[in-house]
């Protein structure tokens, strides 16, 4: 489901369920690497990948659907999944392979770089299209990690974004050919492994200081 290999200085998180939504299993693996991670010592990056045509699409719809009573538990540990990337002591890189929709475009939105797949998968925050709104700390990442315009558009409008706009739009830094995603991710990690750990996680943590008050924070505030 998830699998975490090091490559000399560089992390690779690989995602492999499927369409990658969080569920239970998926949180509980997601966790565990976090906390592997977190104990690092010495220099190091993260690379974060899914697998075929998904990065993530997001929430376990239907897991909600049978477990409404846990809702809010669910989505506490979703938003501590993204505050603990925030707060993660190395440089990290999301390699967007697929389509990475709802919660999982915020993963990726979690991460310090995005290398994003061209000629297939978008990116895109589709909740106003299924009824939904954005918890305070949902919005709040977006908001931090998106140029005004771009998080009202998205946000607002349901828009799918290719590789290419999403780059204009200032959401992903870089596209890739599919086969060429990976090893993209992995050069900018491995060109920032040598940066202080805690220092990237303490510059985070004073830059998105209100993010990471919202993520960890009441889930609806």
């Amino acid at each position: 489901m998830i699998d975490l290999r090091r490559d000399g200085d560089v992390f690779v998180l690989r995602f492999d369920a499927g369409e990658n939504r969080f569920g239970p299993g998926f949180l509980d693996a997601a966790e565990d690497a976090l906390g592997t991670l977190e104990k690092n010592e010495g220099p190091a990056a993260l690379v974060t990948v899914g697998t075929g045509k998904f990065y993530s699409n997001g929430l376990d719809l239907d897991w909600l659907g049978a477990n409404r009573d846990r809702f809010e538990e669910y989505l506490g540990r979703v938003h501590g999944v993204y505050a603990r990337l925030l707060s993660l002591p190395m440089p990290t890189a999301a390699a967007v392979n697929g389509h990475a929709f709802a919660g999982g475009a915020m993963l990726a939105l979690a991460h310090d770089f995005a290398v994003m797949r061209t000629g297939r998968g978008y990116f895109c925050l589709p909740e106003v299209d299924l009824g939904m709104s954005f918890t305070p700390g949902m919005s709040a990442l977006i908001r931090a990690r998106l140029p005004r315009r771009t998080a009202h558009e998205a946000m607002i409008t349901g828009r799918r974004y290719t590789a290419e706009e999403a780059v204009e739009a200032g959401i992903v830094q870089r596209t890739a050919a599919e086969e060429e995603v990976l090893p993209a991710a992995v050069a900018w990690a491995a060109s920032m492994a040598g940066k202080n750990g805690e220092s990237v996680g303490k510059i985070r943590r004073e830059l998105y200081r209100e993010t990471l008050d919202a993520l960890n924070g009441p889930v609806f505030g």
